[in-house]
């Protein structure tokens, strides 16, 4: 019988056990006892921490796991499906996260329904940890330690022509719907939500995205490699299982193929204050570029680097602009959105990043 269950309410004490039986982390203990509380703040997805005890002792038995499922909104639920977040999640852990050296939960089952989208992840718990918080920000040492494992994701997989071939990926192509058909009637919308809270220089910037987005989808120059494509805080741990790592990176369901520099700019533009980017971002930037260098990347030159950097800011105000209107609304949503886009539009203006999208 499977395991397989979009519903943690039947996550019991015998579930539990047949799952770590087969993960090989239980052999003559069972669990006999199990708590749930939900976890974190996920948008398309559902998380919650089990506390388990046991009836007997095993060095390998964890006192608690950490299970994701689709959301139970309907309308995330629904988006989760569409934009194939489930199915690149859980392949990520079943197939790619042991190809990279980025640090993350170790999976101790992960299985989806191809048909209907229902999945089961069960991944181990690292707390302690202190969380990253998309609306707090976070210190320029806090930003340099996500940059040495932005390159740990990418620089494994760099410019492997392998990964176009990945089952997920081969998926998600097949749904992916014309952006650029959509995207006018997004806009549209989010300024009706959002006019006259949004600063009306951020308006317009948006309202060149439509323009620039064939030709920003469409571009080979860049070397590419798996990409995390939601980089930023609120899906990062810091100092996690009490400080014996310095970071993990959670929420793999934006995961996809394309230059490693999105990453970085996003997640500078999301976490960072503006003033305080501008202030250190090149710095920074070139600490990630010699870390790509320091993991064997031969092939990207700092000059080049930087001004991927200066282009690829678009990432930022689509992710603010597209994720606002494709989960359920709430006020900690509109805050983080609004200042996703703030950050990320701003980065936009001090590069002249629409510039190099134009004819």
């Amino acid at each position: 019988m499977s395991l397989l269950t979009a519903d943690p309410s039947r996550i019991d004490p015998e579930w539990m056990t047949r799952a770590l039986r087969e993960a090989g982390l239980i052999d003559q203990a069972r669990v006999v006892g199990l708590v749930c509380t939900p976890v974190g703040n996920g948008l398309v997805g559902d998380s919650y921490r089990f506390h388990l005890t046991y009836d007997g002792n095993e060095p390998r038995a964890p006192a608690s796991v950490v299970g994701k499922f689709p959301a139970a909104d309907p309308d995330s639920r629904r988006s989760g499906s569409a934009h194939t977040l489930y199915v690149r999640e859980v392949a990520f852990y079943r197939e790619l996260a042991a190809t990279v050296a980025i640090h993350t939960p170790r999976p101790i089952f992960a299985e989806i329904d191809p048909a209907t989208d229902d999945f089961t992840l069960i991944l181990e718990d690292l707390a302690p940890a202190r969380p990253g918080d998309q609306l707090a920000g976070c210190s320029i040492e806090d930003c340099r330690t996500a940059l040495i494992e932005a390159a740990a994701l990418h620089a494994p997989r760099w410019n492997d022509p392998t990964l176009d071939t990945v089952q997920c990926f081969t998926v998600a192509a097949s749904r992916r719907r014309d952006l650029r058909a959509v995207l006018p009637g997004i806009i549209g919308h989010y300024k009706e939500r959002y006019r006259g809270v949004i600063e009306s220089e951020f308006l317009d910037l948006i309202d060149k995205l439509p323009d620039a987005i064939p030709r920003y989808q469409s571009d080979r120059s860049v070397p590419r490699t798996l990409q995390h494509a939601d980089f930023r805080l609120d899906n990062i741990l810091f100092d996690v299982r009490g400080n014996t790592r310095p970071m993990a990176t959670l929420d793999w369901q934006t995961l996809t193929v394309g230059p490693g520099i999105v990453d970085v700019a996003y997640f500078l533009s999301a976490g960072v204050d503006p003033s305080e980017r501008r202030l250190h971002e090149i710095d920074l930037v070139r600490f990630y570029h010699s870390e790509l260098i320091r993991r064997g990347v031969r092939d990207y030159g700092w000059d080049q680097c930087w001004r991927d950097y200066r282009r690829y800011t678009l990432h930022g105000i689509m992710m603010g602009v597209v994720s606002a209107l494709s989960v359920q609304r709430s006020e900690r949503g509109d805050a983080l959105f609004l200042k996703m886009t703030r950050g990320a539009c701003a980065q936009a203006l001090n590069h002249d990043s629409f510039s190099y999208w134009r004819d």
